[in-house]
């Protein structure tokens, strides 16, 4: 059953919408019925991160309002791997990876999403890609593709100077065909993703109706990116994962409560449910107080992705250590043969600095402490007493050192 506020709208005001291939048509669609959708996740990797939590996000606006979702895994075109966005080419993975990828891919995505009767389904486009004879996906899909135009599509223009594999560049083809096949199969009329991913979603749009003559639409969220315009979810130790064993609640939560004060509305409006007037009120605020805001986000988002307990426990945990008090859910890190090593080179090895320098720039500024004691020497050695340790980096950052 339809919402009374048609979801357009709500992902229009918080600032969802990047691209759309017919505005008056989408809205009107989305206004009148329910619609099968989909958005594809290519298993690149064992966790989802913080670039797919838009997309989740708008899949469940998308549901809460009456649409149904389909989840898409690339047990297919993840053989291949998407060129957009690329320098490089994608290491190919094994069957084997592939399909655990996919599994846990499931697992994270059900937490957004309500798979219960039906209201969603969960897809792997391995399913019929895997089947189609070469010859046949020539003549059924390629004939409707012109090499010109494909070359024309941002993703391949970015390969140019290290080269586009052929492999990659059946990539679009293959992502035109998934949306063939699941307007086919579960009257799919719409293919949401992120801004990078325009090019393919047309040419899918575009390939459904050659085919088919059936009008179907295709819509664009925004990335995640920073107010200066970097991507969101970078960490000194890589993405930022929704796994918790990649990446633990509390320190889930302490990227979100240490962003930025200038993403802090994005965020807020893109990555929570909190309703647009709390989301106005909060980011409205100035100086020390958008730190209230900040500690908002940081639990809501947490909550939504390790569940409300986890959540809970997070912010406990930070409210501790900045009261400078012992925290049994602080981050640990484990270490070897630490003794006798330099400091420095013990927390870079361990990835709590990027960096000496880092640490020697620290260390200059009278930010880092080891229990609870500045360190004033860039050479400084550890010794037995002083492991376990708990180090502070900067005001905010605490990590305990176990052997």
């Amino acid at each position: 059953m339809l919402t009374e506020k048609n979801v357009f709208d709500t992902l229009q005001e918080r600032g969802f919408i990047a691209q759309c291939t017919d505005e008056a048509e989408v809205r009107k669609l989305l206004g009148e019925k329910s619609v099968t959708f989909y958005i594809g996740f290519d298993p690149t990797a064992d966790s989802l991160h913080a670039g797919h939590f838009i997309a989740l996000m708008v899949m469940a606006h998308m549901q809460r309002a009456g649409h149904r979702p389909i989840c898409l895994v690339g047990g297919g075109t993840g053989t291949v791997g998407d060129p957009s966005g690329r320098t490089d080419m994608r290491k190919v993975m094994t069957d084997e990876i592939i399909a655990h990828n996919c599994e846990c891919f499931k697992k994270q995505i059900s937490r957004f999403i309500d798979f219960s009767d039906g209201k969603a389904l969960m897809v792997n486009n391995g399913d019929w890609l895997r089947k189609l004879n070469y010859i046949e996906l020539l003549r059924e899909v390629g004939a409707h593709f012109t090499v010109n135009r494909m070359l024309a599509a941002e993703c391949y223009k970015q390969r140019w100077d290290k080269g586009l594999t052929f492999l990659e560049f059946n990539y679009m083809v293959m992502q035109a065909y998934d949306f063939y096949k699941l307007n086919a199969d579960f009257g799919c009329e719409m293919q949401l993703g992120g801004d990078d991913q325009w090019s393919n979603i047309i040419a899918g749009v575009e390939l459904v109706r050659r085919k088919t003559g059936r009008n179907v639409f295709g819509l664009t969220n925004k990335l995640l990116t920073k107010s200066d315009g970097s991507k969101m979810g970078k960490t000194a130790g890589g993405a930022l994962w929704l796994d918790a064993e990649k990446v633990s609640p509390y320190d889930f939560y302490q990227y979100w409560r240490n962003i930025d004060d200038a993403d802090v509305k994005t965020c807020l409006s893109l990555l929570t449910f909190l309703p647009m007037d709390e989301v106005n009120r909060l980011s409205a605020l100035k100086d020390s107080e958008i730190n209230e805001a900040k500690k908002i986000l940081a639990y809501e988002v947490t909550k939504l992705v390790h569940g409300a307990e986890n959540a809970d426990a997070a912010a406990k945990s930070a409210a501790e250590i900045f009261a400078g008090q012992s925290s049994e859910n602080m981050p640990t890190v484990e270490i070897s043969d630490a003794v006798g090593k330099k400091l420095l080179d013990v927390l870079t090895a361990a990835k709590i600095l990027e960096s000496k320098a880092e640490g020697r720039r620290l260390i200059a500024q009278s930010g880092l402490t080891l229990n609870d004691e500045k360190v004033t020497d860039a050479d400084y050695i550890l010794t037995e007493k002083d492991l376990p340790a708990v180090i502070r980096k900067g005001k905010k950052k605490f990590y305990r050192l176990v052997i």
